[in-house]
């Protein structure tokens, strides 16, 4: 079986029925000043039974293309957020 791609991030807007995105962090270090800095991407994650909120740090696990944008699925919810 091939590796699946798994995403961690915070919730940052619900994006219609079955659908949240999230925010994902990375740090990685710069090319010319070697100081670690951030940097941040956007993710569709399909989230099948509608039970995550703003502000919930999830974890997303890669799968077939669900639309244009979304190819990740929700695996689990690991601390809720205040809305």
């Amino acid at each position: 079986m091939a590796f699946k791609r798994e995403i961690q991030g915070v919730v940052v807007k619900i994006a219609g029925e079955k659908t949240v995105s999230i925010l994902v962090e990375r740090k990685v270090v710069h090319p010319r000043y070697r100081k670690i800095v951030k940097r941040f991407k956007k993710y569709l994650i399909h989230d099948e039974r509608n039970e995550v909120k703003v502000g919930d740090t999830i974890i997303a696990v890669e799968c077939r293309p669900l639309s244009k944008r979304k190819s990740f699925r929700l695996k689990s919810i690991l601390a809720t957020g205040v809305e």
